[in-house]
């Protein structure tokens, strides 16, 4: 593994700090009136998820983490646990829910989706940007009731929930943004 000096931070970085991955979100340099260079960043553990500010000096060095993302594919989801397979060399990868976080909304089965792994485990999925998903449940719209921001909670094929126009009907396909969990547009079905 390499390492990186502070003039090599950038937003992006993928760096380890006491056996942890990293992933450097943001990167602020301050050069005060007396003394070194400070290299102010903000790093998101991939592990965790959870968040921390860290300030170093000009000529510190991180070590870089072994993270490789790769396209996979979602195949199946087995209680707890997810299953991906490597799409170029077919090695399966397993994940627990909490490792999936709230992408499992949005996972079906075939699905191809973005897979980031640390010392041969993975702890992160990202599904494509806009996926197309069966509604399984709404209550029916009344009738005459078209005006524009009208909602109502849909249950689609995943499991999750979203909240979608009045005009839609149990069986119809939806436009998803995975980024952000709303509805885009009614799709037609991606099988047919």
């Amino acid at each position: 593994m390499g390492t990186y000096s502070t003039s090599d931070f950038r937003k992006g970085l993928k760096v380890q700090i006491d056996g942890i991955p990293y992933l450097m979100i943001e990167m602020n340099f301050r050069k005060p009136g007396k003394g070194n260079a400070l290299y102010e960043c903000k790093l998101r553990n991939l592990l965790r998820g959870t968040v921390m500010d860290k300030t170093y000096r000009a000529g510190q060095t991180l070590e870089s983490a072994d993270v490789s993302e790769f396209n996979a594919q979602y195949l199946y989801r087995q209680g707890e646990e997810f299953v991906f397979m490597k799409n170029d060399d077919y090695e399966q990868y397993e994940m627990s829910a909490e490792s999936v976080g709230d992408a499992w909304k949005f996972l079906k089965d075939n699905m191809d989706c973005q897979l980031v792994v640390y010392n041969n485990m993975a702890i992160a999925v990202t599904p494509p940007n806009h996926v197309v998903l069966k509604v399984e449940y709404c209550e029916p719209g009344a009738k005459g009731n078209t005006a524009t921001n009208v909602t109502k909670p849909c249950k689609l094929e995943t499991g999750a929930e979203i909240l979608a126009p009045a005009f839609i009907n149990i069986g119809d396909f939806l436009r998803i943004d995975t980024r952000t969990g709303e509805y885009i547009e009614r799709a037609k079905d991606p099988d047919a």
